[in-house]
């Protein structure tokens, strides 16, 4: 039988702490899935209190993780991960060291990569931390835009619902497709997502950071669908093309030409989120010439296709379909 502990801190996250929960703790033998030996193992037994007003039980302390074959770390509070429990993070190097697996949800990335044990590897945690992450352990490879990454026996996952992908991953791992794909189908949920963080991400780039260039960027905003040369935009912000390069990369932290690609995309995703405009519409107004251009930098930003991503994020009919009471005013 394989054992799997679940480490909960202060100011845990009930919601991806019940993801290990549901599933590696719930017994299945009924529909053939092997049970784990599961426990939930606190640096201070006792009440652990949760993010949210409430507390829970823990009974055991982190020597119950001493031999387990999956370690799972729950997300901690901001205010701890400069800090982390120096307890904790010997029994995250401790497991490592023996070769079992480690699985962090949210931000519990960053209790892993306080144990030292993923520099040098590609990791990822929610897309909002991701920056931090990268800032205060340098020697990792964050990766904002993925749903969860597996770097040899150590497998990080973006925030909250995404945790439920990665221990479905494990789980393909240890049990097998089809085993794994009957525990996803008890939950309900796809065993597999396509795409990753970026399709949730609202404006990872700022619109306007500089004064002397807003009239620039508020005309390019206005004129997504023309053609925006450098030398047109330097032009109509009264500089050389090489000064306003420059001057652009340094103000809003991108080249024009990546600025100007992702307000394209953003637009683009608004308009397949608010509108039932065919592709070739939607590519001439966003400025990519062509539906085929249009999904070709579309899935490799987002992970995903337009039109899937339409599928899963369209409000175009929710007014018209809405009772007479709740429709949106004209």
């Amino acid at each position: 039988m394989r054992s799997v502990a679940v480490v909960v801190q202060p100011g845990f996250a009930p919601f991806e702490f019940g993801l290990a929960c549901e599933a590696f703790g719930l017994d299945r033998s009924d529909d053939g899935i092997p049970n784990f030996d599961f426990r939930i193992v606190a640096p201070e037994p006792g009440a652990v209190p949760s993010n949210i007003g409430f507390s829970i039980n823990v009974e055991d302390g982190l020597e119950a993780a001493a031999d387990v074959d999956i370690l799972v770390l729950a997300p901690i509070p901001r205010a701890q991960w400069g800090r982390v429990d120096e307890r904790v993070l010997e029994v995250v190097r401790a497991a490592h060291a023996r070769g079992a697996w480690l699985l962090s949800v949210c931000s519990g990335a960053f209790v892993v990569a306080a144990a030292g044990v993923l520099d040098g590897k590609r990791a990822t945690t929610h897309w909002r931390y991701a920056d931090e992450m990268a800032r205060m352990h340098p020697r990792i490879e964050v990766d904002p835009d993925v749903l969860y990454v597996q770097s040899g026996n150590i497998i990080t996952s973006a925030g909250t619902a995404a945790g439920l992908d990665a221990c479905l991953h494990l789980l393909r791992q240890e049990l097998g497709s089809e085993l794994a794909n009957r525990i996803a189908r008890r939950m309900v949920v796809a065993p597999q997502r396509d795409g990753g963080q970026a399709q949730f991400i609202a404006s990872p780039l700022p619109v306007d950071t500089s004064l002397s260039l807003a009239p620039v960027t508020e005309w390019m905003l206005q004129n997504l669908d023309a053609e925006l040369s450098v030398d047109r935009l330097a032009a109509r912000a009264h500089m050389s093309p090489r000064t306003f390069a420059r001057r652009f990369k340094a103000d809003l932290g991108a080249t024009p030409a990546a600025w100007l690609a992702r307000q394209r995309l953003l637009h683009a995703q608004r308009l397949l989120e608010e509108t039932d405009l065919g592709l070739d519409r939607i590519a001439a107004e966003c400025g990519f010439g062509s539906a085929a251009v249009l999904r070709q930098n579309f899935a490799r930003t987002m992970g995903l296709t337009p039109t899937a991503y339409r599928s899963r994020f369209s409000c175009a009919g929710e007014a018209a379909s809405a009772p007479a009471s709740e429709a949106v005013p004209a």
